[in-house]
């Protein structure tokens, strides 16, 4: 399978705040994963616009593919709007860190959800989920009518081993059953090289790997280019 790759650069914004200027040029970063054959690039905008930035969504569009992670609030539904990027992913904001997300909480947003989906498809634009691995979220993906979902996997990354087999089967599972209904799927969340063939083991069905911060820290000691073709040697 010729599976997408997709890397997220909300950690290298916010690298701008403590590197004194330091830090790597999001615009470059953008345009190098586009050379070297990354599907997309996604960036994480929050209600408070920082550390992500509406200019640094218009710097990366214009370099390579772009995916915008956003909550269902309105005021974000209306950038995804004029941004349109190639795919929205929904997500709820993390409280543990501004470049963070945390899986869709379909019963938190509730009715704010139905009209923020409806908004974004009408206007041709491709709306998909971050969700929990497991059937129930799978299932409120594919009945608030989304057409996708990346399965969050940093908490089945982050059980001890004994206990992580049986969370992969479980991811498996909702990974089967997102196919089964017609939705693309996709994994994302605490992921790095060395965990992705794992992941890919327990759910073949998988079509789509995001990577973020441990492919940026990465790249910046070996490169963008080998970064990306050790990468792709893993999926």
């Amino acid at each position: 399978m010729n599976r997408r790759l997709v890397v997220g650069l909300d950690s290298l914004c916010a690298m701008r705040a403590t590197a004194a200027g330091r830090a790597p040029s999001l615009l470059q970063a953008a345009a190098l994963l586009e050379v070297s054959g990354v599907s997309a690039v996604q960036l994480g905008l929050g209600e408070e616009l920082q550390p992500v930035t509406e200019a640094d969504l218009r710097a990366v569009s214009g370099a390579a593919a772009l995916e915008l992670r956003i909550s269902p609030a309105p005021a974000l539904v209306k950038v995804a709007l004029e941004m349109r990027p190639a795919r929205v992913v929904l997500a709820s904001e993390s409280r543990e860190s501004p470049v963070l997300a945390s899986p869709l909480d379909f019963r938190a947003w509730g009715a704010a959800l139905a009209p923020a989906v409806r908004n974004l498809r009408d206007a041709g634009l491709r709306v998909e989920a971050l969700v929990a691995p497991v059937l129930d979220a799978v299932k409120a993906a594919h009945n608030a009518d989304l057409q996708g979902v990346d399965l969050y996997t940093s908490a089945t990354l982050d059980l001890p081993p004994e206990s992580r087999a049986e969370a992969l089967t479980t991811l498996g599972d909702a990974a089967r059953l997102g196919s089964k209904l017609r939705l693309s799927v996709g994994v994302a969340g605490a992921l790095g090289a060395r965990e992705v063939p794992q992941v890919l083991e327990a759910a073949p069905v998988i079509e789509r790997v995001t990577m973020g911060r441990s492919f940026v820290n990465r790249a910046l000691l070996i490169g963008i280019e080998r970064a990306t073709a050790d990468l792709r040697s893993a999926i």
